[in-house]
């Protein structure tokens, strides 16, 4: 690239530097006169002219104040006599018939020939097809090999069903025989669903090392040019070179950016895009088949697809492939743990426990940030402790130690947090609590994490209100501890999840007794109007105010829960809020044995002698005795 970049400046400096001489340099046919022959009679007779040069009938001399002239001589009689009487210094030869050297043809015509191709240098720039500026309309799909990192199923974990799904693909292109004896059909494309970061490219790719097939891989973006037709043609092209390599997978990730629904636009399905989709439903199955061209496609956005890009006969599997269970995800850390070293103390079970939801990627980050944080620390081998503090930034972001908080703010999170805590402790329903902190992480000041036992199908109502409950702690003790007038905005998010939740139970999942068993959700509907979206309810507005009337209801109800639980435990909130001030990091274990067993953290814990006045009294208020380091 950077060579590429060295002859293109170099190009633009001799192409300026042509042009710069080009026209600099007018004299070269501006210098000498166009002398009429009449006149140069007279320009002799008088004396004005010091020498010429006679070549055949072209005359070229100098005049006596030094500038040039030319002339067309006629058979004129006793030309040289005169030209002799009046002094004039006579020069002559036989006239110039040859052609021009090449070597003048090729500077004479360089500037243009420059100028040309340079422009030819940015249209293929520009275009970025294969072939160049001839190419603009060929596919840009993408032959792997092994050569580019060979991956297997071996290499992929946590999704047992989808690579089943896509085992049988890779069977059929092996051995058709054994499913064609039975009638069977080679399926023509398998369309691969699921959340981000669950490994749908990662299939894709063990599909091509296990298959041993040709194996085209393009982006559905690849597809989306400013120019009409481009998309299409592309799409043609890519079944051609497909056809060519049969049998072959062609796989197209992210499809949603070119099988979006057609006619969401007013004013009819002519865009571009639309045509890529309308050549991509006839090239997958129209009036001539593709025999032997499986087409597998993902995305992470199945709901805009278009219906008959889902039909069978173009997709005729769609392989979900979900976030894995704990099963999965135990298996996901070993495959990425072998790519690190690491001690016997790494327990993948215990990670896997303590990440219900986290997707593959996900899981891989927190291998990596591990591995990461082991090389800071100048460490030889990756440790549990390591995997445990990269789960934690993974989850709630990285510390922000440097912040400056005052010891009323640090106070205040405590009391917040706490209260948080606490709710969830008396809270049956609520998950458990994995960790308390008071440090800064990501956008927060403070955080109560809590994890799930075990993977969650499904949400219960009383989890619900729990989680509602929970979600009010942190503004009630806050109230409870610094008064109506000191409440602060730290509870937004908590009000916003609260909400959330609240009007999902109403309007989702009937969980209202007022409104019974019915969905009132929202139907947000796209319309293009310039860059407005409309947005279509269908409650009557009646019904909207019962919608408002049980969501505030519900929030109540959660809210005074909360309240009478800090109002009876309001010691085991001080108590809780002055750990979290001396240690600022609590886990679930040393939190449910301090409230439940009265055990104190026995953790030794470093505090700064230097504490300013406010510090100190800050601490000493609620009764803190600083704990020093043995």
């Amino acid at each position: 690239m950077n060579m590429k970049n060295l002859m293109m400046w170099g190009i633009i400096v001799l192409l300026v530097l042509g042009l710069f001489n080009l026209f600099q340099n007018p004299d070269r046919s501006t210098a000498t006169k166009d002398l009429p022959f009449s006149t140069f009679i007279t320009e002799v007779e008088k004396g004005n002219i010091t020498s010429v040069d006679i070549k055949g009938n072209q005359i070229e001399g100098n005049f006596s104040n030094g500038a040039k002239f030319k002339t067309y001589s006629p058979n004129y009689p006793n030309l040289v006599e005169r030209l002799t009487e009046k002094g004039v210094a006579i020069s002559a030869g036989p006239s110039e018939d040859k052609m021009p050297s090449f070597l003048g043809i090729l500077l004479s015509w360089f500037p243009m020939l420059l100028l040309i191709g340079v422009w030819i240098f940015f249209m293929r720039q520009m275009q970025g097809g294969k072939g160049g500026a001839m190419g603009f309309g060929k596919s840009k799909a993408k032959l792997l090999t092994e050569a580019q990192g060979r991956v297997t199923f071996r290499d992929v974990a946590g999704v047992e069903e989808a690579k089943e799904e896509l085992e049988e693909v890779v069977e059929f292109l092996k051995d058709p025989r054994r499913y064609q004896k039975l009638g069977g059909k080679i399926p023509k494309g398998a369309l691969l669903v699921g959340p981000p970061g669950t490994g749908k490219t990662l299939i894709a790719r063990a599909v091509a090392g296990e298959a041993n097939v040709p194996f085209f891989t393009i982006s559905g973006s690849d597809f989306v040019e400013m120019f009409v037709g481009v998309g299409a043609s592309r799409v043609r092209d890519m079944f051609e070179q497909g056809k060519k390599n049969a049998p072959c997978i062609i796989f197209i990730d992210e499809i949603d950016a070119v099988g979006r629904s057609r006619g969401a636009g007013l004013g009819g399905g002519n865009d571009e895009r639309e045509q890529t989709l309308n050549q991509l439903l006839v090239e997958m199955d129209g009036f001539e088949t593709n025999e032997g061209v499986i087409l597998i496609a993902a995305t992470n956005r199945p709901d805009v697809l278009d219906p008959a890009l889902l039909r069978p006969g173009r997709f005729d599997r769609q392989v979900v492939v979900p976030n894995p269970d704990i099963i999965g995800r135990e298996a996901i850390l070993k495959v990425h743990l072998k790519k690190i070293s690491y001690g016997p103390d790494v327990n993948p079970r215990t990670v896997a426990r303590g990440t219900p939801g986290f997707s593959g990627a996900d899981l891989a980050n927190i291998v990596n940030e591990a591995a990461l944080l082991a090389a800071r620390k100048n460490k030889r081998i990756v440790t549990m402790v390591d995997l445990e503090e990269a789960k934690d930034k993974v989850m709630m972001g990285a510390e922000r130690r440097s912040m400056v908080m005052t010891e009323d703010e640090r106070k205040l999170t405590a009391y917040h947090e706490s209260g948080h805590a606490i709710v969830s402790l008396n809270q049956p329903a609520s998950d458990p609590i994995h960790k308390a902190t008071i440090i800064p992480r990501g956008r927060a000041l403070g955080m109560v994490m809590r994890l799930p036992e075990r993977d969650q199908l499904s949400i219960t109502r009383e989890k619900m209100f729990a989680d509602i409950a929970v979600g009010s702690g942190g503004r009630i003790a806050e109230e409870m501890i610094f008064g109506y007038d000191k409440i602060t905005s730290g509870a937004s998010s908590d009000i916003e999840m609260v909400t959330k939740m609240a009007k999902n139970m109403v309007t989702r999942f009937g969980m209202s007794d007022e409104l019974g068993f019915l969905a009132y959700q929202e139907n947000e509907e796209e319309v293009f109007l310039g860059r407005s979206v409309a947005r279509q309810q269908n409650v009557s507005e009646e019904t909207a105010k019962k919608i408002d009337s049980e969501v505030k209801k519900i929030v109540e109800k959660g809210y005074n829960t909360a309240k009478d639980i800090l109002n009876n435990k309001a010691n085991d909130l001080h108590k809780l809020a002055k750990a979290l001030l001396e240690y600022e990091t609590l886990s679930g274990d040393e939190i449910r044995d301090l409230i439940l067993r009265d055990i104190y953290p026995s953790r030794n814990q470093k505090i700064d002698n230097d504490k300013s006045p406010k510090q100190e009294s800050a601490l000493g208020s609620i009764g803190l005795k600083p704990k020093l380091q043995n």
